[in-house]
């Protein structure tokens, strides 16, 4: 059984969009995109540096437009299930014909430029722990007034708070963890702190028709199956200010009986983390169009 899935924000990489843009229509696919929502997605992923695309309302309509155009480029691939870590939801209800690749990339750009006005209202961010056990660490967290804002599985857990918070979490690591490490993104997602965005995101929601998924979706907020687009869409308003569970997606999967896991484009934080967390499922990150190859005989084995 193959598990389909798209990372979410921190992913992003200078020029990551560059390969892909070479494939056949693709450029005229992304041009379409941008004019949609207003947003030079080819710029921002073949030209522009770490800083510009860190930027929460370009990174995550970014990140949904390569998801998209690289899960295209695998041809006509039949999952058994489907998931995407924060924005990467996003990307995943598409994937599953919730939303349309236009709506979906509309809304999100919406999601960004709300939680991007969220964070500017304190200086906020997130780091990621590495090691230690979650029944330690999470109150330790809360100790320090920070959120465990993705319980990741596989050891790895990401706080969220402000600058201030965070650096206390420095200097007092919780025990058993070996490394905090701070992420490339501009506020603390999945927090309180994004509270006026679910707001915002909420009623942009409200023009929208979703669709019921026609391939099984497994959401963030509890690694539960969602049958339809409705619930699907309120989840995705929602999870803007609440913790990713991508630990109990993971768990879902072994459920589900997954055998592959295949991660689209800038791939290869959720592989990671499968391979710790799900051994013996074969699992392939999409980096580039030279990855399409493989990719297509791992679906063919496992779809």
């Amino acid at each position: 059984m193959l598990v389909l899935v798209a990372p979410g924000q921190g992913a992003q990489t200078p020029g990551f969009l560059t390969p892909w843009l070479e494939l056949p229509g693709a450029a005229d696919r992304v041009a379409a995109w941008s004019d949609a929502i207003g947003l030079d997605l080819a710029h921002y992923g073949t030209q522009a540096d770490a800083d510009a695309i860190r930027d929460t309302a370009v990174a995550q309509p970014l990140l949904v437009a390569a998801g998209l155009l690289s899960a295209s480029a695998l041809g006509d691939v039949a999952p058994g299930a489907v998931a995407g870590h924060s924005v990467g939801e996003f990307t995943a209800a598409a994937f599953t014909g919730v939303l349309d690749d236009t709506a979906a990339l509309t809304l999100v750009r919406k999601r960004g430029l709300a939680m991007a006005e969220a964070a500017a209202v304190t200086e906020t961010g997130m780091s990621a722990l590495l090691g230690g056990d979650p029944e330690v660490t999470v109150p330790h967290l809360e100790k320090l007034g920070l959120t465990a804002a993705n319980v990741n599985g596989a050891g790895q857990i990401v706080a969220a708070g402000t600058l201030e918070q965070l650096a206390a979490l420095e200097a007092d690591k919780p025990e058993g963890v070996r490394r905090v490490v701070a992420l490339k993104v501009a506020g603390a997602f999945h927090t309180r702190h994004m509270a006026p965005a679910v707001e915002t995101l909420a009623a942009a929601a409200k023009e929208l028709a979703p669709a019921d998924p026609k391939i099984t979706y497994v959401s963030n907020k509890d690694g539960q199956t969602v049958a339809t687009g409705g619930e699907v869409l309120d989840r995705l308003v929602g999870q803007v200010a609440n913790p990713v569970r991508w630990d109990l997606c993971m768990e879902t999967f072994k459920e589900l009986g997954v055998t592959a896991l295949v991660e689209v484009c800038p791939g290869g934080t959720l592989t990671g983390l499968a391979k710790r967390a799900l051994p013996g499922v074969t699992t392939l990150a999409l980096k580039t169009p030279d990855d399409l190859d493989a990719a297509r005989e791992l679906i063919a084995e496992h779809a």
